[in-house]
């Protein structure tokens, strides 16, 4: 019920509608609001011109108004406004749904102004009033009657008050602007629960509010319940309860309006029928909007679980991505601790380097100086023979010394500085460039199974990825089984979303079935759609496998030829399984020409006559005879002729895998050829006196009984 409540408040004051009346354009509105809301628009001035004179009733809503002015049954009248002047200079305020109010100015108390008048004092409604409904702008030229034309919607004042009943909280204050306090008091004329401090401000125990009776909120409740439902009367004549029901108008009506008022012509219903007619298609359009509400509903917990299941993927896909991080920084970190070995290992081999030639010039400079010094020594001896004896050979060492000290002696064999440098830019580059990219597969696409058909020996079939799948699709492969219960195999693979699938075989039924793939792999299949090709074959001459000199018409029906020599022409369908007939009509034969009728492989010749290659296989006739023919062997001579306005008919069975020929409905010699198998084509060769039209979708002769199907039949 809670649902309900904003159904239930005016959209002047934001408090549940008192009174309510019925506007023009179906909206309601308290009349005491309505009352407030009403502008004047004299006939010599616009209404601009009316408000800004400060003339006539302001367009501002006067809430406060609303209540001090209380509806009496007692009375029955209305409050009046007591006096009250309104100021142009007053603050703005807003009620709950955010129209404009204005409040009265403050009353200056005095000896002779009384807080609330007694309604007769009420002001009447100034002449070419008008009302603007506050929901949808529409605004109405009041008459005579004011506001007393509009009807009074007795049943949502129904609705107010039962939901109000409903309520089992205490009984609030109707007057309190904010956080209403609890109801002491109830006034069974204003219908109106008070609160001590609002009682005191609005109800005063004086003037024609004393004789009002004030009783305690709960008993107000039980008379609110207890007081019987107002009957309706018509708003045109007062005295007069509704009781018919205007079909043209769409309004209930008395008889005084259908004798006196403009209602008279116009066709009228019982009341009681129509109130059960339009409840019933109210019950009707409610169940309609009943589907939508529980359709919503099972969205919303579907958006709720998508809620949780969003969270749930995020704190798991939140660890993941730690963990990869992780996992990357424990890699770096390994590297990290390899590139520190090898410049330890560098920095170990350049030391040993260095202090091995460190030693071995340490021994030899100790070596040099020692020889220098025992040099020194011999050159002070004053003996010249003994120092003759030895010089010789201390010069040699001398010399022999200082070339050990020669070139590159001297020259460090390592340098100081390490010939290492990391190249650490492509890894910032792809650290830079980390980021997200698609790591699932498609989801399984969905069959659109009105765009899905079969005709003849064609399967078209449409599919689409689901509609809030986010994965990229870089392609999709078709597959279909071999129509006899066979495994599937790929037909197309590609990025369409919508393939033709020809050359299926007649009265077949295929599986199909389709899948999604990227980068990442393959989805999974959709679901698997089984689809019948036609029982009968329907197929025309197919000017794309013609030879040239073939002249083709009555869409693609009737051919003829352009040369003295045979040329061929094949069918549009191939045949590789079941029972198949078709005939050939004679249209034209001139000078005794030898047209050839049968079945060819798809590489036939075509520019000689029917049968001559082992990739046909033909009959052949004249006037006179007939003769079968493959691989350029004439057998089986048999008599009978055509002529124009012959028919010959072609029999293929593949249950049996023979070959019959027809003319004029009787067959045509022995069966012609057995033990066929794989995929034919109908076609014939003719030269340019001949001309035939085909006929295809024909049943089986009734002299023909077709044998058992195998189920191991080759497949095309």
């Amino acid at each position: 019920m809670d649902e309900m409540e904003e159904e239930l408040k005016c959209p002047v004051c934001g408090s549940f509608y008192r009174e309510p009346i019925i506007l023009p354009c179906s909206h309601n509105i308290c009349l005491a609001c309505a009352r407030n809301i009403l502008v004047q628009t004299p006939e010599a001035e616009s209404p601009q011109s009316s408000r800004a004179s400060g003339s006539g009733v302001s367009d501002y809503d006067y809430l406060d108004l609303d209540k001090m002015s209380l509806y009496s049954e007692a009375d029955s009248g209305y409050g009046s406004y007591g006096g009250f002047v309104s100021a142009p200079t007053t603050p703005c305020q807003k009620s709950p749904n955010g129209v404009r109010v204005f409040p009265p100015a403050v009353p200056q108390p005095g000896p002779q102004q009384h807080l609330l008048p007694h309604p007769a004092s009420l002001p009447p409604i100034p002449r070419n009033s008008c009302i603007t409904c506050p929901q949808c702008h529409r605004s109405l030229i009041l008459d005579d009657r004011g506001l007393r034309g509009f009807p009074k919607n007795r049943v949502l004042e129904g609705v107010v008050d039962r939901y109000q009943q409903s309520k089992a909280a205490a009984l609030k204050c109707q007057l309190c602007e904010k956080s209403p306090k609890e109801a002491t008091v109830m006034c069974e004329q204003c219908d109106v629960f008070y609160c001590d401090p609002c009682r005191l401000r609005c109800h005063p125990p004086r003037g024609p509010l004393a004789k009002h009776r004030l009783v305690p909120p709960a008993q107000g409740r039980i008379s609110r319940r207890a007081s019987p439902r107002k009957i309706s009367t018509c708003t045109e004549h007062e005295l007069e309860n509704l009781s018919m029901y205007c079909v043209q108008c769409k309004m209930p009506v008395c008889y005084q309006c259908l004798e006196e008022g403009k209602h008279g012509t116009h066709e009228v219903k019982a009341l009681g029928a129509m109130w059960k007619l339009h409840k019933g298609q109210l019950s009707q359009a409610l169940n309609g909007l009943s589907d939508r509400a529980t359709e919503a509903k099972e969205f919303l917990v579907q958006l709720r679980n998508m809620v949780q299941h969003i969270q749930e993927n995020g704190v798991e896909f939140e660890a993941c991505l730690v963990a990869q991080c992780d996992a990357l920084i424990d890699a770096l970190n390994r590297r990290k601790a390899q590139l520190l070995a090898q410049v330890n290992k560098e920095h170990e081999h350049k030391l040993k380097v260095v202090r091995d030639q460190i030693s071995h010039c340490t021994v030899k400079l100790r070596q040099t100086t020692g020889l220098m010094e025992y040099c020194l020594e011999v050159i002070k001896e004053n003996d010249p023979s003994g120092f003759l004896q030895i010089s010789d050979a201390l010069i040699r060492r001398v010399h022999m010394t200082e070339s050990q000290w020669g070139k590159g002696t001297l020259t460090p064999r390592m340098t100081s500085d390490f010939d290492l440098t990391l190249d650490s830019g492509p890894l910032l580059q792809t650290i830079h460039q980390l980021d997200f990219v698609q790591m699932k597969v498609p989801a399984a696409p969905i069959l659109q199974l009105e765009e899905c058909c079969t005709q003849n020996n064609s399967a078209t079939l449409s599919w689409k990825q689901p509609p809030l799948s986010t994965i990229a699709v870089e392609g999709y492969i078709l597959e279909l089984d071999d129509g006899n219960g066979g495994p599937f195999r790929e037909v197309y693979v590609g990025t369409e979303t919508i393939c033709t699938v020809d050359g299926l075989h007649f009265n077949s039924t295929y599986k199909s079935r389709v899948k999604a793939f990227n980068s990442s792999g393959v989805g999974q299949y959709s679901k698997t759609l089984i689809m019948q090709t036609s029982q009968i074959a329907w197929f025309t001459f197919d000017p794309a496998s013609a030879h040239p000199d073939i002249v083709f018409s009555n869409d693609n029906l009737t051919v003829s030829c352009n040369s003295y020599d045979d040329r061929v022409v094949l069918g549009s369908a191939a045949f590789s399984r079941g029972v198949h007939y078709w005939e050939m009509t004679v249209d034209r034969y001139d000078n005794h020409p030898d047209p050839a009728f049968g079945i060819c492989r798809g590489d036939v010749l075509k520019d000689v006559m029917l049968g001559k290659d082992d990739k046909a296989w033909a009959m052949y006739v004249d006037n006179n005879r007939s003769w079968f023919m493959h691989n350029n062997s004439h057998t089986n001579r048999t008599d009978g002729g055509v002529a124009k306005g012959s028919t010959i008919g072609v029999l293929l069975d593949f249950t049996r895998g023979i070959l019959i020929f027809l003319i004029n409905d009787e067959q045509q010699g022995p069966v012609a050829f057995e033990s066929l198998e794989g995929a034919y084509y109908p076609a014939i060769s003719l030269n340019r006196n001949v001309q035939v039209t085909l006929h295809t979708g024909l049943p089986i002769p009734d002299f023909y009984t077709p044998g058992e199907a195998d189920p191991t039949s080759s497949v095309c």
